[in-house]
């Protein structure tokens, strides 16, 4: 077996040139053992029907999949915590490949671990299994439940010890790949703007403009950036329904499409808390869970600044003023879909996104985050399965009495989906930090990957329940 017949290299951002990327070779690793591999996303670009060794050959060792050029290390600059970096770029991952979706969209397959490349400076260009891990969980959990994500195609490990100074060492290692629409990033724009390159900003916002929103025509930077704004606007209200903390919104890890990638110390939310941090180094909370939206509308200031000596300041900002009413729209269609009800306009959205919030906000501890949607899906018909489960106690006082009187104003949207096993539970598929531990523990201590294969599968049936 091969590539199937759907699989359609499409290998377009190696025509930017050398200015956007340096070619390079994966590490030889001292072995290359398969433990994660995801058909289903596989399947959308055509190589779900690869064999194992197959497999291995392209993700593992990295012989190219046929059609495509040499792997590509992205050069990027951008804002970590908002202090200026020059000194970035692809360190421990490249561009593997490009090919069409089923939807004829352009995807990519890019790496993480891989191996040193000319922007690695000092560090080993590896990935831990840990972290791989990692993001295989953050990824699925957030595609389950609607939010814009890439997907972890594939994780192997790579047989070395790592010294890490945040983790036991030495840890094992392993090389990532992961599918996701678009690896431009902000820093991408950054990058061109720092040394003044108008020509690679007008050309690379072409290519995005081309591959991205063809809809828009050659040359419209303010129209372009507005895309970006809404995609951006999107996916942080997703986020926050979700309960996902990022941990590190740099510039370097916001992309044009709007889909969230590389992550490194994301939480989901134990229950509300607006301070709430994923990564113990920000000591400030500059990414705190309700941060986020200031954190992603001064990435996007900072990529409309680059656009500035290409296009008229006036368009760009009229295309910034739009995230404010965007994410607020946005926020009130995730929490109304999250909730698996019909929209009945904008006053009664907005009231039931606040009751939610007042409730979650009142109960604290109480009440867990991922809970409160699963018992309350589709709506006031799940009362007796709400009230009548672990939770009931706390489904009374003024807030909730608000909640339920909100609720009731909407329907149930395919009220069917709660026919599905997951709702016979009693508890939602979560992912808080105590069980990622222990799924790592058992790999750690045992070899024992049963626990994560057990976890992807009972999320893609909650992504299956859920609708997605």
């Amino acid at each position: 077996m091969s590539v199937s017949p759907t699989y359609r290299p499409d290998p377009r951002f190696a025509q930017l040139g050398t200015e956007f990327g340096e070619t390079v070779a994966a590490a030889e690793f001292p072995k290359t053992e398969l433990r994660l591999r995801h058909n289903r996303a596989a399947s959308e670009v055509g190589l779900d029907t690869l064999t194992d060794e197959e497999w291995i050959s392209h993700f593992g060792r990295f012989a190219p999949l046929p059609g495509q050029p040499e792997p590509i290390a992205m050069a990027y600059h951008g804002h970590q915590f908002r202090v200026y970096n020059p000194q970035i770029g692809d360190g421990r991952g490249f561009l593997a490949a490009q090919m069409r979706d089923t939807d004829g969209r352009l995807m990519d397959l890019g790496t993480k671990g891989s191996g040193i490349t000319p922007f690695s400076r000092h560090a080993d260009g590896r990935l831990t299994l840990k972290g791989g891990m990692r993001e295989a969980l953050a990824a699925a959990m957030l595609e389950s439940l609607g939010v814009p994500t890439c997907r972890i195609l594939s994780l192997v490990e790579t047989g070395e010890e790592l010294e890490r100074g945040d983790e036991p060492s030495p840890t094992r290692s392993a090389v990532m790949v992961r599918l996701s629409h678009s690896h431009i990033r902000f820093g991408t724009f950054q990058r061109a703007a720092y040394y003044s390159r108008r020509d690679e900003l007008t050309e690379l916002v072409e290519h995005a403009r081309a591959n991205y929103y063809p809809h828009l025509i050659e040359g419209d930077a303010a129209g372009f950036l507005h895309e970006v704004v809404q995609a951006q606007a999107k996916l942080c209200a997703r986020w926050v329904a979700a309960g996902f903390v990022h941990g590190v919104l740099n510039t370097d890890n916001l992309n044009v499409t709007g889909e969230s990638f590389d992550y490194g110390p994301w939480r989901f939310l134990p229950h509300y808390e607006p301070g709430f941090t994923a990564a113990y180094f920000d000591h400030d909370g500059l990414y705190a869970f309700a941060r986020q939206p200031e954190a992603v509308f001064w990435n996007l200031t900072q990529l409309a600044g680059c656009l500035k000596l290409i296009a008229d300041s006036e368009g760009l900002v009229a295309s910034l003023n739009g995230f404010g009413p965007a994410y607020i729209r946005e926020l009130r269609a995730a929490f109304v879909m999250r909730l698996g009800v019909k929209s009945v306009g904008e006053a009664a959205d907005q009231r039931l996104m606040d009751c939610t919030l007042a409730l979650l906000r009142e109960k604290g501890e109480e009440l867990r985050w991922e809970p409160l949607f699963f018992d309350w899906f589709g709506g006031f018909s799940s009362s007796a399965r709400a009230l009548g489960g672990p939770r009931g106690k706390c489904y009374q006082g003024e807030a909730f009495d608000a909640f339920r009187y909100a609720l009731m104003e909407h329907e149930p949207d395919n009220p069917e989906r709660l026919e599905h096993p997951m709702f016979r539970k009693a508890e939602p598929e979560e992912m808080l930090i105590d069980e990622v531990e222990a799924i790592w523990d058992a790999i750690a201590e045992r070899d024992d990957w049963q626990p994560l294969n057990d976890k992807l599968a009972r999320l893609e049936a909650a992504r299956q329940a859920w609708g997605f």
